[in-house]
């Protein structure tokens, strides 16, 4: 160790700084304490040389040690207000260490300890980020699995399948925060697809968007079973990139193939305007889980067609439903035809049923349909058919009756159901028809043709005052 740094007190720990202070900060006492005794207690009178000095000694002295008393104070206070500084949360700041002592301990172990929580904190920043990601990932299969079910549960319910598209639709547009969603959908018997439904930005300006044949590059992607992507990191052939940017006005697109019975039928896709915008893998997935949610839609509504097509009676009458007596009458007409034989039609339609319903309910409702249905069947022979053709609306084919004849049966199920009705003390409760009758060939040639002009002489027979029946059509 040199002599100047044996000499220097910086070197010197803090109880050795203390203890020289405490000396020097004592000596001063002891020695005025010495020259009263000396000159003033002892019989010596007079200012010496001496004495001057010894005083200037002991000050000089004493402000040595209280310098140094100081020096280590203020670096204290200075730990002190650091910490402080800390406490309230400010972590840039660090301790200048001067002297290798323990205040200069002190300070060191501050700023190791400010440096680990900086660290600290960062690290609960960047945990902070990534739980903010994950509970928005969360909240996002949330939402995705709510639409789901909801989707599920139009479908169980047999809705309609606009419906069922339109919702699927709207709720695509959640994934990847997409500006649009858009469903294109494939014409019968044709390679052609229109939009058929679209959500989001410029919505109005899609459903006016059409895709002949011509885009061979558009088909060879989507028959190629791949996700037609548009991002930063995926291209499309110029010709489908420029329909994307300009027909459909977007800038990113994902777009997935419905497939139905192995055949595409529709696509289905999301898009935005943004720029340097990336697609994920999962974006992919839960757009293929809406797909295949809509192919699902599709294919139950297909099978709910079909089983109505099959079906030939009423649920609530049992009598013939409008699909079979539309095909029934058709046939009626052609064998007429051949054999040149009459064939009648009776549209039947009860009058002010809608505002019998309000009054009285379903139920009750539901009771005068079906007396009504037994007394129309009891009217009629074996050969004729009777359907319900509407919520208040029944049809009688008439094969070798003429409009005379038919004009007589339809009275008499008029006057049948009046007489019914008649003894209902509440005249709101009174149930009475109006009739309409055509006949084939007078009237027209084809089912249509003879249910319109039936049609029309009921508006006639309502016209009248109701309670009718209608045959010709006066000029």
């Amino acid at each position: 160790m040199k002599k100047s740094e044996r000499i220097s007190l910086s070197s010197k720990g803090l109880r050795y700084k203390l203890k020289i202070s405490f000396y020097l900060m004592s000596i001063l006492p002891l020695l005025v304490c010495i020259y009263l005794v000396s000159q003033y207690i002892l019989p010596h009178v007079g200012l010496k040389l001496d004495i001057v000095a010894s005083i200037a000694v002991s000050i000089f002295i004493a402000v040595v040690g209280f310098l140094v008393l100081k020096e280590v104070f203020d670096r204290i206070l200075s730990i002190s207000t650091r910490a402080k500084m800390i406490a309230a949360g400010d972590l840039n700041h660090q301790l200048d260490i001067s002297e290798n002592d323990e205040v200069g301990d002190l300070g060191e172990a501050l700023n190791k300890l400010t440096q680990r929580i900086r660290g600290n904190m960062d690290e609960l920043k960047t945990y902070g980020e990534r739980t903010t990601e994950i509970n928005l990932g969360i909240q996002k299969r949330v939402i995705v699995l709510s639409s789901l079910l909801q989707i599920s549960s139009l479908i169980s319910e047999t809705a309609k399948l606009e419906d069922i598209l339109k919702l699927t639709v709207e709720k695509s547009r959640l994934l990847a925060n997409s500006d649009t969603a858009y469903l294109l959908f494939r014409n019968e018997a044709q390679e052609t697809f229109s939009m058929h439904a679209a959500d989001g930005l410029g919505a109005k300006d899609l459903l006016e968007v059409k895709i002949g044949p011509t885009k061979d590059v558009f088909y060879k992607i989507i028959h190629a079973d791949k996700a037609l992507k548009l991002d930063r990191e995926s291209s499309l052939p110029g010709e489908l990139a420029y329909f994307i940017r300009e027909d459909l006005k977007l800038k990113n697109t994902l777009a997935l193939p419905v497939y139905l019975r192995g055949r595409i039928v529709a696509i289905l896709g999301i898009g935005n305007t943004r720029e340097n915008f990336l697609y994920s893998k999962e974006d992919i997935e839960l757009l293929d889980i809406f797909a295949k949610q809509m192919a699902i839609a599709i294919e139950n509504d297909l099978l709910t067609h079909s089983v109505k097509k099959l079906e030939i009676k009423d649920s609530l009458t049992g009598l013939y439903n409008e699909a079979f007596m539309r095909s029934r009458l058709q046939e009626e007409i052609k064998r007429a035809i051949v054999y040149q034989r009459p064939c009648a039609f009776i549209l039947i339609d009860i009058d002010h049923f809608k505002k019998y319903n309000q009054n009285f309910g379903s139920l009750q409702s539901e009771a005068v349909i079906k007396k009504i249905a037994t007394l129309i069947k009891d009217s009629v022979s074996e050969i004729d058919r009777v359907g319900r053709i509407g919520d208040d609306e029944f049809a009688v084919i008439l094969p070798e009756r003429n409009k005379r004849q038919a004009q007589e049966i339809a009275e008499g199920i008029r006057k049948k159901i009046e007489f019914s009705y008649s003894e209902e003390a509440d005249q709101a409760k009174k149930i009475t028809i109006s009739a309409g009758v055509s006949e084939n060939p007078l009237d027209g040639i084809s089912a249509e043709e003879l249910t319109v002009k039936a049609k029309e002489l009921v508006q006639i027979a309502k016209n009248q005052g109701r309670n009718h029946v209608v045959s010709f059509k006066e000029n």
